[in-house]
């Protein structure tokens, strides 16, 4: 598969994971009910790592692998 393509299911991928890491993410930290009003069950609410959920943390790493392949496309473009 060329770079460019390879780049571009990344970037699709990414923009994916940040959609639903964030719906999780929103659910869980501002929703009174955690995501028991989410249509889909993000787990335990009682589980978390450093008093985050762990959506949380895949929100993060999803949105950096966005920039960096969005970054990479629009760098290589020229």
């Amino acid at each position: 598969m060329p770079y460019k393509k390879t780049l571009q299911v990344i970037l699709v991928l990414a923009i994916a994971g940040v959609l639903f890491s964030g719906y999780l993410s929103y659910y869980e930290l501002f929703s009174p009910e955690g995501c028991t009003d989410a249509i889909v069950s993000c787990g335990d609410k009682g589980f978390t790592i450093a008093d985050l959920p762990a959506c949380v943390y895949g929100f993060v790493m999803y949105l950096a692998i966005l920039i960096l392949t969005a970054w990479s496309i629009i760098k290589n473009k020229s």
